[in-house]
């Protein structure tokens, strides 16, 4: 009796996860439904400015020896009257990050005469990137604020594109859509490209255009100055501070602009354990901004499904923890059903396939159809290495997850960038190394137990599983060892990033005709 029991239990639970992991699948069906119903409902400015404001722009920067100067130098091409811009450097250095932007600053202010360049340099830092921007926000003398993180080069017509939306006075913020500079790197970078698009074409989009709540992305946004203020400041009680101030301003009754065709390139992590830092950073501030607001959005006169909506968003990452959870219980559980033939089929496999697998294939197929319109289908060539790289993010995503909710404090680990711009291009001999972690052993454990659980469905005849179980395994092994291989000796460098590096020429991919403004 007890054995029936547990038995009962192992799968009871198991199918409890599945199902609310089902529901974020078919969230992501619901996703698509809204970008595919608004995609033609491009936001148009009420009206152009006679003359226009002023805007400060700030550049909050921590240890950015490689691609500093470059952010500089790109700042200060836009195409912008010079009495109207000024330039704010937020630097927390430790590093010859001061120096590099010291001598910077002095070419590009004989280069434009007139504009205005203010270095501030923090040795308390206090909040981290959102104490360095409530510093800077004190000292702007912009009625606009617009924020680039130190691994961006805007386009210089940026501020023209974007600035006339702010003719409608209930206009809070305007972000405009990354690209990725070094997409085409490595496999890493291609795979982590085709990863975020779905959030910043396709989510965004369908979240902007259908009246959701959406946040501001941290860099390659403006702001209105009173907007900031109205809304509370910049706080940093949370690890994503952009996310929290975005939240708190549309509460407040402010709107927002999402430019889908005003595209800022980014530089992506080259490295998998500055990925995973910048995943558990996005993470642990999702759910900390998810304990900080939701109850108050709740609380709030907003339509339901708006709530609702807002609820799916904050609490997206949970799914990382349920998928861990799930990896435990899926042995037990499996044993439970093992003779179980349909039952096994339609309670296992079916659900798995339809909610999990289907519905973020259909996500990454309407991102990429509306990015590449012609070429889109050699983009499912890396479907498996986006599959691989979500699972494998699942140990790293659900410690952050926990750390949240148990009210953990961790501070803000920066994410390496090394100006890469080109393939071959070599950054294992630079000067920032990540932190080493524990977490690659617990991956090789996973990696393991999954492949154990690949020779026991192969020998039971469970070929239906066998395919998801080898992708679970492959992503445990693959982000394992990409994590473990930054520590091997390293060799004579064949070349390293530099921090005087030209302004990359690569255009990131724009939306189809169908899409486009």
């Amino acid at each position: 009796m007890s054995a029936i029991f547990g038995s009962s239990a192992w799968t009871v639970c198991y199918l409890v996860l599945l199902l609310c992991l089902s529901v974020y699948g078919v969230h992501r069906y619901w996703i698509v439904y809204l970008f595919l119903k608004n995609r033609r409902h491009v936001p148009r400015p009420a009206a152009r400015f006679v003359e226009l404001p002023a805007v400060t722009v700030q550049l909050p920067i921590f240890n950015e020896r490689y691609v500093a100067e470059r952010l500089l130098r790109a700042v200060c091409q836009l195409d912008y009257p010079a009495d109207k811009l000024e330039i704010q450097v937020l630097d927390d250095s430790t590093d010859d990050t001061q120096e590099i932007l010291t001598q910077a600053i002095a070419v590009e202010a004989a280069r434009r005469p007139g504009l205005a360049i203010h270095y501030l340099h923090r040795t308390d830092r206090t909040g981290f990137k959102a104490g360095a921007l409530e510093c800077g926000l004190r000292a702007a003398r912009g009625e606009f604020i617009f924020i680039l993180d130190a691994d961006f080069v805007p386009r210089p017509g940026l501020l023209r594109a974007a600035i006339d939306f702010f003719t409608d006075p209930m206009v809070g913020m305007v972000q405009s859509r990354w690209g990725h500079l070094n997409r085409t790197y490595s496999l890493l970078t291609r795979a982590q490209a085709m990863f975020l698009d779905s959030h910043f074409l396709l989510e965004q989009t369908a979240r902007s255009r259908s009246g959701r709540f959406f946040n501001f992305n941290g860099t390659a946004g403006i702001w209105r100055k009173t907007c900031i203020e109205a809304a509370g400041g910049w706080q940093h009680d949370t690890l994503t501070e952009d996310l929290d101030l975005s939240y708190r301003a549309q509460l407040a009754g402010w709107q927002f602009v999402y430019l889908t065709n005003v595209v800022t390139p980014g530089e992506l992590p080259v490295d998998m354990n500055g990925f995973k830092n910048q995943q558990h950073r996005w993470a642990k501030g999702s759910i900390q901004t998810c304990k900080k607001l939701l109850p108050r959005i709740w609380r709030a006169p907003l339509p339901l499904a708006l709530k609702v909506e807002a609820t799916m968003h904050l609490t997206s990452y949970f799914c990382h923890l349920i998928l861990l959870v799930l990896c435990v219980l899926l042995m037990p559980a499996g044993a439970a059903l093992e003779h179980g033939g349909w039952l096994r089929f339609c309670l296992f496999d079916l659900p798995i396939f339809f909610a999990g697998w289907v519905s973020t294939v259909v996500v990454h197929i309407c991102t990429q159809r509306a990015l590449h319109r012609h070429s889109w289908p050699r983009q499912l060539l890396l479907f498996p290495m986006v599959f691989i790289l979500g699972v494998g993010l699942a140990v790293n995503n659900a410690k952050a997850v926990l750390e949240a909710l148990f009210n953990r404090e961790s501070g803000f680990v920066r994410t390496p960038k090394y100006g890469i711009q080109r393939r071959r291009q070599g950054w294992r001999h630079a000067a920032y190394r990540p932190l080493k972690s524990i977490l690659p052993a617990v991956e090789l454990a996973f990696a393991a137990y999954f492949t154990y659980f690949c020779v026991h469905a192969a020998v039971q005849g469970q070929y239906s599983t066998l395919p998801f179980i080898v992708l679970l395994q492959a992503g445990f092994c693959y982000v394992a060892f990409c994590s473990l291989s930054q520590w091997l000796p390293r060799w004579p460098a064949s070349g390293s990033g530099s921090a005087h590096a030209a302004l990359p020429s690569a255009e990131p991919p724009t939306p189809s005709s169908e899409f486009a403004a």
